[in-house]
Parts: structure tokens; C-alpha cells; sequence
């Protein structure tokens, strides 16, 4: 604590960087939990016959946030896989990624470093169908990728390690970087896949459309199970929720520190100012008295004997050794309680 009580300057700055680092944890917490609410409270539909009826009687057409599973069929052409012989999709990405060690200066350490050097998604128009054959009913999907999770499968991955001569080494020594290699992946949504899609489903015309919700909430296409999807959010929510109480705790006990000891201080300025007080008022009495000029050197505490000691290191002469002998340990200077860390005998003349 600097003078006055006042928190230092680097206390100032944990307590307003916990302060800020819960508080950002806890709107992330709250955002989690609102988007699994609302996909715990997502309206279950089932692709079958029944479900051109239901959307009729929903107004204007529309579940505003509906659950429905299905099995991914193209509308026309599919997407073909590069690499792997007949794999058809309906979402294609093709990546390209730079792995390179960096040399970091601080911490004198190789670290890995990854960077995207070029990405490419192709998609094609495509229906979600029942799982079993026979049911007529369609759902188009529309934008899948606006969908927060799309469950994209990696069909294809290859490492290209980079081919460095003696030079080039001791170049990226000097520049701090050395390049490992590239790694060429394909991902693709294949023609087949049971997909769980989270949405607004919406009648337009004599077509079942599924399209980003319009409230805010998040868009699911997803190859996980719609209970295995509720369960990976509510993971998140409770994970974001212990970082919240454990940096909460933290702020509560640097602002619990804080405030003891701008506390304790108080107490200690309100004892000295109380201990001067009396001194001053038995100053004041003393030298009331008959002979008062020899009574001004009277002890402070008993008001009788004589001082005779003198206390270090602050130098206070103000007690007698029988009353010094008295003060409670850790000893400290009646006068200023500073704490005594020697006694020098005081001899009058």
C-alpha cells in the first residue's frame, strides 16, 4: 500500500485486469448459455410426410428455430474429390497450410507456427431426405457455409516436407524462421451423410427451405446427433462457467486484500492520532501543576516516573524502562509505533 492507504500502482492494475478478464469471461459465459438454451428449447420436427402440414399451421409459414435430421442428396451435379476415387459431395474445401518454427526472442524457444497460405470451398445445391426410402418430402439447405458447425469430412491429407540445402539452413537460422513443409488437405460433405441440421425452417411456395435463423441464434449442420450436439454446447457452457468462478474468486480475494489492509492502516493512523491525543492532554495537565517544569519529563505512560530510556531507531524519549518493560510484544514507540529494535539507557545529569 502507498501512503494514505491508497493500493500501489501495480495492485491498481491486477485488481482492473481480473475485473476485466471475469467480466469478459462472463459475457462469453452468458452467450454460451443463452445459444444452449435456445437449442435445448429448438422445435423437434421429422422429415416425413407430416411435415409440409405442420409448417402449414405454424404462422407465416415458419419454425423460427427447428431440429431435423436427415441424409445429405444432391439437387443436381455432386462435387468430386481430387484425390480419392469415386467420393462425390456437396461442399468441397480444399486447403493449403504453411508449418514453419519460429525463433522466439523472449523466451529463446522454437515454436510452431501454422498459417493458411490458400482455402477454397466449393458447394452445390443439395436436399436433406429421410433416411429410408419411399417418404417424398425434401428439405433444401440453404447457405451451409454461414453454418457455425459443418460437419465437413477430411477425405483426403498429405504433408509436402520442405527440401533445404545447407544454406538455406543457415539463412533461416539468421532470420529466424525455418519452413517444415506444406500440407495439402480436402475436406468434403459427402453425398450420404446423416446430418442434423438447426435452424429456421420455412414453406416458400412448394418448397422446404432451411436457412440461418433470423434471431440471432447460431445455424447447426452438423454430423453429430442432435443430443450428442446439445451435449458438446452444454460441455462449453459449464467450461466457460468454471473460468468465470474461478476469476471471480481471484477478483474477490485481490479487492478482500485491498480493503484489509487500507483497513488495517486506518486502524493504526486512528491509534497513533488517539495515542498523541493523550499525550498532549497529559502535557497539558503536567504543566498545569505545581511544579510542572520538573514534572515535563515525566513518562508518557504512567505519568510518574521519569524518562529514561530512549528507543531506536526512531530516537522518541518518552517512556521509563519499567514501562517499557511493560509494553506487549512485538514492542512498538507509544509516540509514533514504529516498532523498538534496541534500548538505550538515559542517564540525567
Amino acid at each position: 500500500m502507498e501512503g494514505g492507504g491508497r493500493p500501489s500502482a501495480a495492485q491498481a492494475v491486477l485488481l482492473a485486469t481480473s475485473t476485466a478478464i471475469t467480466a469478459l469471461l462472463y459475457s462469453i459465459y452468458r452467450q454460451k448459455a443463452r445459444v444452449a438454451r435456445g437449442l435445448e428449447g429448438a422445435r423437434k420436427v421429422r422429415l416425413d410426410g407430416d411435415l409440409r402440414a405442420v409448417l402449414l399451421e405454424a404462422p407465416g409459414r415458419c419454425v423460427p428455430y427447428a431440429v431435423i435430421e436427415g441424409v445429405v442428396r444432391s439437387v443436381k451435379d455432386t462435387l468430386s474429390s481430387q484425390f480419392v476415387e469415386n467420393c462425390k459431395g456437396v461442399v468441397q474445401r480444399l486447403t493449403l497450410q504453411e508449418h514453419k518454427m519460429v525463433w522466439n526472442r523472449t523466451t529463446h524457444l522454437w515454436n510452431d507456427y501454422e498459417k493458411i497460405i490458400h482455402q477454397r470451398t466449393s458447394t452445390t445445391p443439395f436436399d436433406l431426405v429421410p433416411a429410408e426410402d419411399g417418404a417424398g418430402v425434401t428439405v433444401r439447405v440453404m447457405k451451409p457455409l454461414e453454418a457455425a458447425e459443418l460437419g465437413l469430412e477430411t477425405v483426403y491429407e498429405k504433408f509436402h516436407p520442405s527440401v533445404q540445402s545447407f544454406t538455406d539452413v543457415i539463412g533461416h537460422y539468421i532470420s529466424g524462421e525455418r519452413p517444415k513443409g506444406i500440407q495439402e488437405t480436402e475436406q468434403m460433405l459427402k453425398v450420404g451423410t446423416a446430418l442434423t441440421g438447426v435452424g429456421e425452417l420455412v414453406l416458400d411456395n412448394a418448397t422446404i427451405k432451411l436457412q440461418p435463423p433470423k434471431q440471432g441464434m447460431p445455424y447447426y449442420l452438423s454430423s453429430l446427433d442432435f443430443q450428442s450436439l446439445l451435449q458438446k454446447q452444454e460441455s462449453s457452457v459449464r467450461f466457460w462457467k468454471i473460468l468465470t468462478v474461478v476469476f471471480g474468486f481471484a477478483t474477490c480475494a485481490v479487492l478482500f486484500f485491498l480493503l484489509r489492509k487500507q483497513y488495517r492502516h486506518h486502524r493504526e493512523r486512528q491509534h497513533l492520532r488517539q495515542m498523541q491525543e493523550k499525550f498532549r492532554q497529559a502535557q497539558e495537565r503536567l504543566g498545569s501543576t505545581e511544579g510542572g517544569e520538573v514534572l515535563k519529563n515525566a513518562c508518557v505512560v504512567c505519568l510518574n516516573s521519569t524518562k529514561s530510556c530512549v528507543f531506536l531507531e526512531c530516537g522518541h524519549v518518552c517512556s521509563c524502562h519499567e514501562c517499557y518493560q511493560a509494553l506487549p510484544d512485538p514492542k512498538k514507540c507509544p509516540i509514533c509505533r514504529q516498532g523498538i529494535t534496541r534500548v538505550v539507557p538515559l542517564y540525567n545529569s
